[in-house]
């Protein structure tokens, strides 16, 4: 009986330590994602005529970047000012990283959404004409 007992005790022990583990590398993995980061604060850009403002939105944080440009597209804008990087694809760029966030979707399942004004974009960052005054929204979807 003795062993019986030395056996469950070890059990539950072993499952308490594996939920830890599993709880904290899930924070662990949160905290990671900024820690890459190049920006961390609302950053202002160029000095374009035109004037956008990009949001960057990962788990519970977000960042603002006010760039003035005279680029035509958002691609254009946010490549000049080097706050994305990615591959080039059928439908234009295929934005990877953001801010130095990277989202790969064959690794982790995760992406990042295009919306303005809070509405998804049915056009791709390449493809995205901008006016003066526009808001968008970069937001790491997984």
């Amino acid at each position: 009986m003795k062993n019986t007992s030395k056996i469950a005790f070890f059990a539950v022990a072993l499952a308490v330590l594996c939920a830890v583990f599993v709880f904290s590398g899930n924070i662990t993995a949160r905290d990671d994602l900024w820690e890459s980061a190049v920006y961390t604060e609302d950053t202002e850009f160029g000095n374009g005529e035109k004037t956008v403002i990009v949001k960057v939105i990962a788990d519970d944080n977000s960042v603002d970047f006010l760039i003035k440009t005279d680029k035509e597209t958002l691609g254009e804008a946010l490549l000049e000012n080097e706050l994305i990087s990615g591959e080039k694809g059928p439908y234009g760029l295929y934005v990877k990283t953001v801010n130095g966030i990277l989202a790969d979707y064959d690794e982790t399942k995760s992406y990042w959404s295009l919306s303005k004004n809070g509405e998804y974009m049915q056009t791709g960052v390449s493809d995205t004409k901008i006016a003066d005054g526009e808001i968008y929204e970069l937001t790491y979807t997984k």
